[in-house]
């Protein structure tokens, strides 16, 4: 019989995630229709977990749907979530909704990243921003963090910045506590490490600029941060937006997010619609 290692076997695993998401055992137990016992019997051992109970708690900790099935093997069961490549022909349906949407957002720009921003689909406003990009950051995969903030990629067109770089940062760091993955948080090292993109002149110009698209406009009055960023000689505003699938059973389903830009001024829409045939 294969036996689990201590510091792998489930009941330190679901302690590592109550811990993570900062509940006592009370309040889990609660949550989950258990009692404070139970968990501090299934935490240190005592008790093994049924499979209905370990995805009970799974689901009150909010653990990633990858993780969902470590925490399952890790208790003897058997993976309850596959993980379907894209270009599996059951995921025709997914694609051709997703391939959809992207159009139908157009002239706006619209993607799709799975969970280490590795960039799985674009629309042509995507394709519009990445003009001139080098090369070395547009041969595949794409990782859109790596886009937008390399010193080489996005990050010298962007007006704003630090508040921008800021933001992505801290993003990724709600995700690595959110779910453990090495591959992110290696991501997230190179990211963080790239030095600031422009030159001094360039980053008082983020502080001074109107932010119109033509730079004729007052300042507007944003509702969100926006991505302030230059594109042929015009400062767009966008609003990002990120949505995911409700309920995924699939791991592959489950880690992608659709990120849209809304145009975050009138200027910019005017702009962007001018460009559409």
């Amino acid at each position: 019989m294969t036996t689990v290692a201590p510091d792998t076997g489930v009941g330190p695993l679901l302690r590592s995630w109550r811990e993570r998401r900062r509940l006592s055992q009370l309040e889990l137990a609660l949550r989950a229709g258990s009692s404070a016992r139970h968990i501090s019997f299934v935490e240190t051992g005592r008790s093994r977990p049924s499979e209905e109970m370990v995805l009970r708690l799974a689901e009150q900790l909010d653990v990633p749907v990858r993780d969902r099935n470590a925490l399952l093997l890790a208790a003897g069961y058997a993976p309850r979530f596959a993980q379907t490549p894209l270009d599996d022909p059951a995921m025709d349906s997914l694609r051709a909704g997703v391939e959809q949407l992207l159009r139908g957002y157009e002239p706006y720009p619209a993607l799709v990243v799975d969970g280490t921003y590795t960039v799985v689909a674009a629309n042509r406003g995507i394709a519009m921003l990445m003009e001139g990009l080098p090369e070395h950051l547009l041969t595949p995969p794409l990782n859109a963090m790596r886009i937008t903030l390399h010193p080489e990629g996005l990050a010298p067109r962007i007006r704003n910045l630090r508040e921008w770089r800021g933001h992505l940062l801290a993003q990724m760091e709600r995700q690595i506590a959110l779910a453990r993955s090495k591959e992110l948080r290696e991501l997230y090292d190179e990211v963080a490490a790239y030095p600031l993109a422009g030159t001094s002149a360039e980053v008082a110009a983020e502080e001074t600029d109107d932010g119109a698209a033509g730079g004729d406009a007052a300042p507007y009055a944003y509702f969100a941060l926006p991505l302030r960023i230059e594109h042929d000689g015009r400062v767009l505003s966008f609003v990002s937006s990120i949505s995911t699938f409700n309920t995924p059973m699939d791991v592959t389903v489950a880690e992608l997010a659709i990120e849209t830009l809304l145009p975050a001024d009138p200027a910019t829409v005017k702009y962007l619609r001018s460009l559409t045939p």
